[in-house]
């Protein structure tokens, strides 16, 4: 198998339920890395959030808020952002049709802004620094915005309304995610492989949720979670173990270390 780089979706797979990463998947990760295949994370957190599964792993890719920013060996290779402008009218229109009460969460190339009733690091320890905002003033540019929509009918029109982004669901919850039409994990593997010189055949990719789908049927060999998503699993060419029970370990020790 001519694997160039590993890339891994975080929350509900290379993370387990607890929001940690096993010393086993760890070891096996520097094992591979080792036999000369990058490591990479392909995450709907932004980078912000992520930096404590950074520092563990010292990815040599990062391509975060859903495939709007792209970091390649400690450097920018691409950014899909709305303007400040853009940003506004997209906060404007998700409390002209959600209600000014929504919850609302935006990414920036820096920071992690929120309008949570209960503070994100309560709910997930691993959440790191984030900025609350009633967003009633908000002047940033955005790379991706999140929103809880409990209402179908409002998510359709949420969607019909920003014509300009893409919008997915994610399937623990009823938050939906904006980005630029652009920015999607795929889009940004492709920027990935244009910058680096590497085909998207010598990449195997792995996940779990609607967002994970595109980058699975992209790469070379594309890997559902045994906890992810029905849908996701009909996109993969194989399944494996769950983020629980040391699915990337056991494969990869099998794929590469024996």
């Amino acid at each position: 198998m001519n694997c160039k780089l590993l890339l891994f979706d975080l929350d509900g797979t290379l993370l387990r339920t607890d929001k940690t990463i096993s010393a086993h998947t760890l070891e096996v990760l520097q094992k591979c890395r080792s036999k000369g295949i990058l490591i990479g994370v392909c995450t709907s957190r932004s980078e912000k959030n992520s930096m404590k599964f950074i520092s563990e792993l010292c990815p040599d890719i990062i391509i975060s808020s859903a495939g709007a920013l792209v970091k390649s060996d400690g450097r920018y290779i691409y950014k899909a952002e709305f303007s400040v402008e853009e940003t506004m009218n997209m906060i404007e229109t998700v409390r002209k049709i959600c209600g000014d009460d929504c919850e609302i969460t935006i990414d920036t190339a820096d920071e992690h802004y929120w309008n949570y009733k209960i503070a994100p690091q309560k709910q997930d320890a691993s959440w790191g620094d984030s900025i609350y905002t009633d967003f009633s003033d908000f002047s940033k540019a955005a790379l991706k915005m999140c929103v809880e929509i409990f209402d179908d009918t409002a998510a359709e029109k949420m969607k019909s309304a920003l014509t300009d982004c893409d919008c997915v669901r994610f399937s623990d919850g009823f938050w939906y995610k904006f980005t630029k039409k652009s920015a999607t994990k795929e889009n940004a593997i492709l920027k990935l492989c244009s910058k680096r010189n590497i085909s998207t055949e010598n990449i195997i990719a792995f996940g779990d949720d609607f967002a994970d789908m595109g980058m699975l049927r992209l790469c070379g060999t594309g890997i559902a979670m045994g906890n992810a998503i029905e849908e996701v699993k009909s996109a993969a060419d194989l399944t494996i173990g769950s983020n629980d029970n040391e699915g990337i370990a056991e494969y990869l020790t099998k794929a590469f270390i024996y």
